[in-house]
């Protein structure tokens, strides 16, 4: 079969342009995939971080592409379209994650729907960060395909709200794997100046009000002298209140910073010193954060928000408290110290790791796709 890809490859960096990566390898075991890939993802005065694009630190998968969508280019949409039109796929899979990204891909989709099945993978259908304009474009876009993938069942709700016939499936997010080992605890943590006696608890990814790094700080404030915590990911938009938060805390001196892009060489370091990865968030569908912190075995405290519950709970690979408040984190991280359970956790991990790996998040994608 042939499947065309359209979505952000190489040289464009993050979680998701990796994740495009990972599965067009593992499609093209048994199919033939062209990645069809962004000239222009954002205009730079959108992007609120300080690149798009990976360094040479980042273990980026280099895959063939032809880049040619440009988002805020019409005559892009043409060309585009008829470039996948024209190399005949079976298949397109698109990505979607941002309304921005509606126009541009859902005209290419609607110009193949005659011809070629399309099914989309839905990071977001309601944004985490909302604008006037989400629903229309969302709209618009969910007209141009056939079906979808989505990423947690949370997302799936979502998504017939704005499309109550919608023709879905629901497959988890599969574990990234291209970062390497682990690194000895010690090593790791020597390396980033911690102090190899405390509990240590991890923030990672990007710094976004959603993200509830500020719950977080406050719940920290709280904890005493046993525990240390490490915050690594770069900001979107301004960092000034999360440091006025830390200025002002009692913990200040236990708060190790890392406000700055992660490249991936430097990732196993900090999921190899952090007994435990913490996720805050106010918001969420699905978390691609959890996916790296399986892949280095570290167990997590969520929140009970999307579909983290359904990912952590339900298979014991860490702890959900009920609400994104301070007190109710700061119970969380307790809880999991005093019960001493991570011998479980991390066994309950490797479980999983079979089931979200890419080859069965394929293997659940073309058998979907042959009922259409």
């Amino acid at each position: 079969m042939k499947i065309a890809l359209l979505s952000c490859f190489y040289p464009f960096r993050g979680g998701i342009a990796q994740f495009n990566a990972n599965l067009f390898t593992e499609l093209g075991l048994s199919h033939t995939v062209k990645a069809f890939n962004f000239t222009r993802q954002y205009p730079n005065f959108l992007f609120p971080g300080k690149s798009q694009f990976v360094t040479e630190a980042d273990n980026a998968i280099q895959i063939e592409n032809l880049p040619i969508l440009d988002t805020i280019n019409p005559i892009s949409y043409y060309k585009t379209a008829k470039a996948i039109s024209d190399w005949e796929p079976d298949l397109l899979i698109m990505r979607y994650w941002m309304s921005f990204f509606a126009p541009s891909q859902g005209f290419v989709g609607r110009r193949l729907l005659k011809k070629t099945k399309v099914i989309s993978i839905l990071d977001n259908v309601i944004p985490h960060e909302r604008r006037f304009f989400d629903t229309p474009f969302t709209k618009y876009f969910l007209k141009s395909n056939h079906a979808f993938v989505v990423l947690s069942s949370s997302v799936g709700k979502d998504l017939l709200t704005i499309e109550p016939d919608a023709n879905y499936i629901t497959i988890p997010h599969p574990l990234y794997n291209h970062f390497g080992e682990k690194v000895k605890r010690s090593v790791a943590q020597e390396k980033l100046k911690l102090d190899p006696n405390k509990k240590t608890l991890l923030f990672f990814g990007l710094i976004r009000e959603y993200k509830g790094l500020d719950i977080l700080i406050d719940a920290f404030s709280s904890l005493d002298q046993s525990y240390q915590l490490i915050i690594a990911g770069e900001p979107y938009g301004s960092f000034e209140m999360y440091q006025n938060k830390i200025d002002n805390s009692p913990a200040k001196k236990r708060i190790k910073l890392f406000t700055r892009y992660i490249p991936d060489s430097e990732v196993p370091l900090f999921f190899s010193a952090a007994d435990v990865t913490v996720l805050p968030y106010r918001t969420a569908t699905q978390s691609g954060i959890s996916a790296i912190s399986f892949h280095f075995d570290v167990p997590l405290i969520t929140t009970n928000v999307g579909g983290l519950k359904e990912a952590i709970e339900k298979p014991g690979t860490g702890i959900v408290v009920e609400k994104p408040e301070s007190s109710c984190i700061a119970n969380g991280i307790k809880k999991f110290f005093e019960e001493n359970n991570s011998e479980y956790y991390i066994n309950n991990i490797a479980k999983e790791k079979e089931e979200l790996s890419w080859k069965r998040f394929s293997e659940k994608l073309i058998d979907f796709y042959n009922t259409l």
